[in-house]
């Protein structure tokens, strides 16, 4: 068994960053969803530093890494921790918000990004139009407004079966392996936080002059409006293409991660 590998700080304009950096040869980034942090990755972190460089940040505000004091952009955080790391183009890998900040940063920083692959994602302009989504949504207002935690622990849970499955049908070890970084995340902001984050637009627009080769990944399982904001996203860059993990949804690289794995270092394989 290998030794766990411990997290390195980035000292950002606005505090410090946390990030793991393990493995060697071409770089690979992995980028958590929202609210957990890069333990997201635990089964993919060995799997892909066999083969590669492996860095998988905490983004800005969750895990270990800091809150922000001033505006600012994912994108921005993750070219700033390439740059101090000396390494790019990098292969960006992100599920759910990971997979906007990586959309983002090929747009914003194309000098750092070599292919793309996101995961329960498309660009920071998709916005969910189907109804259940918007009502887990709805709760987490809800829930963050009144500072009622287990309420919103228990919608951001409900995210793990999606629409169509309950939670008895999922492993009980990634609920709680979820719950576990959420519930780290979301202790470190308060109800009255100022979100500090200033989202890239106009992305679809720009999407054309993409010019890496990108992977849209997702488990069936997910919303249609998600899978056909995926294939929109495919479609609209030059070198595009969709594959899908049947059977799971959102949190699709740690319900199949054999599967995934496998997917992701096949298309690295083709770079």
């Amino acid at each position: 068994m290998t030794a766990a590998v411990e997290p390195s700080f980035f000292p950002s304009a606005d505090g410090d960053l946390a990030y793991l950096d393990t493995g060697s040869g071409d770089p690979v980034v992995l980028i958590h969803p929202g609210y957990v942090d890069h333990r997201a990755f635990a089964d993919q972190i060995p799997a892909l530093a066999a083969h590669h460089r492996v860095i998988a940040p905490d983004v800005r505000g969750h895990g270990l890494s800091a809150n922000a004091t001033k505006p600012f952009r994912w994108a921005d955080d993750l070219a700033a921790l390439l740059r101090h790391l000396g390494t790019g183009p990098a292969v960006l890998v992100g599920v759910s918000m990971g997979g906007v900040v990586a959309t983002d940063t090929a747009l914003e920083h194309s000098d750092l990004v070599r292919a793309v692959v996101t995961c329960g994602a498309a660009t920071g302009d998709f916005t969910y139009t189907d109804p259940w989504t918007r009502g887990i949504q709805a709760e987490y207002a809800r829930t963050l407004g009144a500072g009622d935690i287990e309420g919103w622990l228990t919608a951001f849970l409900r995210v793990l079966p999606g629409e169509h499955r309950d939670a008895a049908d999922v492993d009980p070890e990634i609920a709680r392996r979820l719950r576990e970084m959420a519930l780290h995340t979301i202790s470190k902001h308060t109800p009255d936080e100022k979100d500090r984050l200033v989202p890239v637009t106009g992305s679809w627009a720009r999407l054309p002059k993409l010019d890496v080769p990108l992977l849209a990944l997702n488990g069936s399982l997910e919303p249609a409006d998600m899978l056909d904001a995926a294939e929109r996203l495919a479609r609209a860059v030059p070198h595009g293409r969709t594959a899908t993990i049947d059977g799971v949804g959102h949190y699709l690289n740690m319900e199949k991660p054999d599967d995934f794995n496998a997917i992701v270092l096949d298309f690295l394989r083709t770079l």
